[in-house]
């Protein structure tokens, strides 16, 4: 196994695809991942992490559609939603970067 940062932090700077192509923010870590989670260190809890908080913002994003519908407050919740799609991968980059922990709030361990 070796030492590859600047992958892990490419990783986490992946999930802004989405603002791209719309689902590349998770396939292409959801790749990368499967690919180099044995040859890499670090990379499997990385892409544990960074998967976990795909999954679990899908869900709340599930949640937020009859929110909006019945009380309105799902529009708040979409919005809280995008700024943690586009705020935590760099903030989690910048931790991989100095060889810290991963740390994306509010996601459910799936993995």
């Amino acid at each position: 196994m070796k030492k590859n940062k600047e992958l892990i932090v490419l990783t986490h700077l992946s999930q802004l695809l989405d603002f791209v192509t719309g689902i590349g923010g998770f396939i292409v870590p959801l790749i990368i991942w499967a690919v180099k989670k044995d040859e890499i260190i670090d990379m499997d809890k990385h892409g544990k992490a960074i998967l976990n908080f795909r999954i679990t913002m899908f869900l709340y994003f599930l949640i937020c559609i009859p929110l909006v519908i019945f009380f309105g407050l799902g529009l708040l919740g979409f919005i809280i939603i995008g700024i943690f799609y586009a705020i935590f991968p760099i903030i989690n980059a910048i931790k991989a970067n100095n060889d810290e922990e991963p740390n994306y709030p509010f996601s459910i361990k799936f993995l």
